[in-house]
């Protein structure tokens, strides 16, 4: 099968735009080719863009173990965050996602639900009623602080997490300049940017060092995702060491924080855009009354507001791209790919197919019902698919599910807005997410 092309001079054509949004650049060519295309970067340098969701599936789930990460992930964000889960292949992939996932199982999730619960609160009081706010940064704060207390009890109200919560947004705009102009590449170097976030880079990692070492030191227990990741053994009986701790920490710092704010932001707009569905979801919630539950007993009543957060992440996936190369030759439906092909899978496309979905743009919370959400499973990738499938996801859809919950119960969510604006980084945010609550 011939793969159709985009060429070089039609991405420079488009440069400009390609840098302030993609997104519409490869809906044009996705309409125009198909569900496979190669675009064309410049200097023998080529990727294979799909919205193909058995393709997807045949790379990060069937033969996954044919594919690794690209240099995208491994290389250009791996300099900034580290070798973690999230920027690893092969073994080294494979020992740490063994020794990290137990902390993420729903009984260890269970030990740190006041500390998620009690976080969230003291966040969402920050609400202003009846004033039109900006609801991402507030969600941006509130799921830094979820994943910082979570992952080492940590209470500083002062610089420390500010300056951590800045150098990770300051790393991400760097690499996505990186990622949007590779052709410029020589001059982010030359011109000292890249170095410069680096160096900003380095002073995350000795923050981290220092808050480690300081446990390391302390007689306490606190029972949080620091103390299960510092008691837990490889299969030869070692631990990790702080720079594989501090990798994995910083990840979870960008893949936890970043993810779950766009997700909340996306998911408190559409219901403000849909009162008739933010109704339901309020029904549901005060069905139990003043009854005190669990993080993990509202998780398992709240499944309308489950199914409206799945939703939202299905219009608006947080991760809303991903990438593997074949380190062997493969094929896929006729399409042979060479070892070493890079290809660059649209969860942003496939969650909208027309083929897939009926109605693809419209907010429809009921697509997840328990009824109807084995249909879809196929073409729906909000964690990614996989032995690779986010290892928090069960800690992400907790957060979610709670601090929606307790939005909605507490208040009427409504907006001036007509339609979302999105900003695609290197996670799918929301832009100008402006939301009014009034108290009910």
């Amino acid at each position: 099968m011939t793969i159709p092309k985009v060429s070089f001079f039609n991405v420079l054509k488009n440069a400009k735009s390609i840098l302030s949004n993609p997104l519409p650049f490869h809906n044009k060519n996705f309409e125009k080719h198909g569900d496979v295309f190669e675009v064309n970067l410049g200097f023998g340098n080529s990727v294979i863009f799909t919205r193909d969701a058995g393709f997807a599936k045949h790379m990060l789930q069937n033969q996954h173990r044919k594919y690794y990460k690209s240099p995208l992930q491994t290389k250009d964000l791996g300099k900034y965050i580290g070798n973690g889960l999230l920027t690893s292949n092969g073994d080294h992939w494979l020992r740490q996602r063994r020794l990290i996932q137990p902390a993420f199982y729903k009984k260890k999730i269970d030990v740190i639900a006041k500390t998620i619960r009690e976080t969230i609160n003291e966040e969402l009081s920050r609400i202003e009623v009846d004033v039109s706010m900006d609801i991402y940064p507030l969600m941006n704060d509130l799921a830094f602080k979820v994943v910082a207390k979570s992952l080492f009890s940590y209470t500083d109200t002062g610089n420390t997490m500010a300056r951590l919560q800045h150098i990770t947004e300051a790393a991400q705009k760097s690499l996505i300049r990186e990622i949007r102009q590779p052709y410029k590449r020589w001059w982010f170097y030359l011109s000292g940017q890249i170095k410069s976030t680096l160096t900003l880079t380095q002073e995350a990692r000795d923050i981290l060092n220092d808050i480690i070492e300081e446990r390391r030191r302390s007689e306490d227990t606190y029972d949080d995702l620091l103390d299960m990741l510092l008691s837990s053994k490889y299969e030869d009986g070692s631990s990790m060491d702080n720079e594989r701790l501090i990798d994995e920490i910083l990840i979870l710092f960008v893949a936890g924080h970043e993810t779950t704010s766009n997700a909340l932001s996306f998911c408190l707009s559409l219901l403000a855009l849909h009162p008739e569905i933010q109704e339901s979801a309020y029904a549901e919630i005060t069905k139990y009354g003043d009854q005190e539950l669990s993080l993990m007993e509202q998780f398992e009543k709240s499944k309308y507001v489950a199914q409206c957060i799945e939703e939202s992440m299905r219009l608006y996936p947080p991760a809303y791209f991903s990438d593997r190369v074949n380190i062997e030759k493969d094929e896929f439906n006729n399409i042979e790919l060479s070892k070493g092909t890079t290809v660059l899978i649209s969860f942003f496309e496939i969650h909208r197919h027309k083929d897939f979905w009926e109605n693809p743009t419209v907010f429809d919370p009921n697509r997840f019902h328990p009824d109807n959400k084995k249909k879809y499973s196929d073409w729906y990738f909000p964690f990614g698919a996989g032995p690779r499938m986010c290892v928090g996801s069960n800690f992400a859809m907790y957060e979610m599910i709670y601090a929606v919950s307790e939005l909605i119960r507490k208040y009427k969510i409504s907006t001036s807005i007509s339609e979302i604006e999105i900003k695609p980084l290197i996670t799918l945010k929301p832009v100008n997410a402006i939301l009014k609550f009034e108290k009910r």
